[in-house]
């Protein structure tokens, strides 16, 4: 925020810039290797201890046991009802595992992982106070032993399953998130250009890459976002929520499906995260359907959104979007399928149970 030009951040991105004055020429330069993004308002939580990954493992949705040091993991901590409660990206460096959360996420996350602990050998530390994150889409240079955490979106982890495209926009994508003690920020950045997070929000939704806090609710369970495909193993043993996980992907339908619209850029606005999604069905009239999640302006697509809708509107319908006092026509691009989660599952084996 003391770079000339800094313009503040707010809701989940408040205590960092938003954008430098430059929003776009910032959003091609990240893009293109050319600047980093100060995250450092992110949550950092460690868990200490030989039986960190083990523990890990038994209480969230991803394949821990064997972590192996410097390799990336995404992992979600589930309610009873399968909703999605902490959504983590997790690396470990041999002695220590680090969670990178949402800001919001970290006080709480530690608490609860605390008063998980029982007679296990691992200690929980909200380190958010002392370490900060630099996103970028190359390596950061710096010291050898730097840990960074590497995005696995949109690839199909080991044990997942996509429910969406098998082209997806986001199969070029690179995104890492280095950490760096919080005393050397500035050092770490020095002479380095930089781009706000308004930059960081347009390539994420351009990959279809779903953001905890923005696009889930206290309703959202992982089948809705595509997040089988990198924060969950099909056939890893039980854990909280992981019923939920086996009964929709096998016998059922997510009753939401995460969906990519193409906005019309001729009004030259964005609707605002949580406006209606309009369907104007023939036989019933305008009705909303679902509500944006995330919107931004992409330096070459335009207006970009993600938005949760119900499972049944029709993929080819063209929808609309409240925005002040313009109407926005939005193209429907399938990130979930409508089908997806009734025959799946039979596909992938699931069926024979968690292991």
């Amino acid at each position: 925020m003391a770079r000339p030009g800094a313009v503040a951040g707010t809701g989940l991105d408040a205590g960092v810039a938003a954008h430098y004055g430059e929003p776009l020429p910032e959003q091609r330069r990240l893009e293109r290797g050319q600047a980093v993004a100060d995250l450092s308002h992110r949550g950092v939580v460690t868990v200490t201890g030989p039986d960190r990954l083990n523990w890990l493992h038994t209480l969230s949705s991803q394949h821990l046991l064997n972590l192996r040091p410097g390799v990336s993991a995404e992992a979600l901590f589930l309610t009873v009802q399968g909703r999605i409660e902490f959504d983590c990206r997790i690396v470990d460096d041999g002695e220590a595992a680090w969670l990178i959360v949402e800001a919001f996420e970290a006080a709480p996350l530690a608490a609860w992982l605390d008063s998980m602990r029982f007679m296990l050998r691992v200690e929980v530390a909200d380190a958010s106070a002392d370490w900060a994150v630099i996103g970028s889409t190359t390596a950061l240079e710096g010291p050898e032993d730097r840990l960074a955490w590497t995005d696995p979106w949109p690839h199909v982890q080991a044990g997942g399953f996509a429910y969406s495209v098998a082209e997806h926009p986001g199969a070029e994508r690179t995104w890492i998130e280095s950490l760096v003690p919080m005393a050397e920020l500035e050092a770490a950045v020095e002479g380095r250009q930089l781009a706000g997070t308004m930059a960081v929000e347009a390539l994420r939704i351009a990959a279809w890459r779903p953001r905890h806090g923005l696009d889930t609710d206290e309703k959202t369970i992982p089948h809705e976002l595509d997040l089988l495909r990198t924060a969950v193993h099909l056939e890893k043993g039980c854990y909280k929520g992981q019923e939920t996980i086996a009964r929709v992907h096998n016998l059922g339908h997510p009753p939401r499906r995460l969906v990519f619209l193409d906005l019309d850029g001729s009004h030259h606005t964005l609707p605002e995260v949580g406006s209606d999604v309009l369907f104007d069905d023939p036989g019933r009239g305008e009705r909303s359907v679902g509500r944006v999640t995330s919107a931004a302006l992409h330096h070459e697509a335009g207006p970009i959104a993600l938005a949760l809708v119900k499972r049944t509107v029709d993929p080819e319908a063209t929808l609309s979007i409240v925005a002040g006092e313009d109407r926005l026509a939005a193209a429907q691009h399938v990130i979930v399928s409508p089908d997806a989660g009734k025959t799946v599952g039979r596909q992938s084996g699931f069926l024979r149970g968690p292991r």
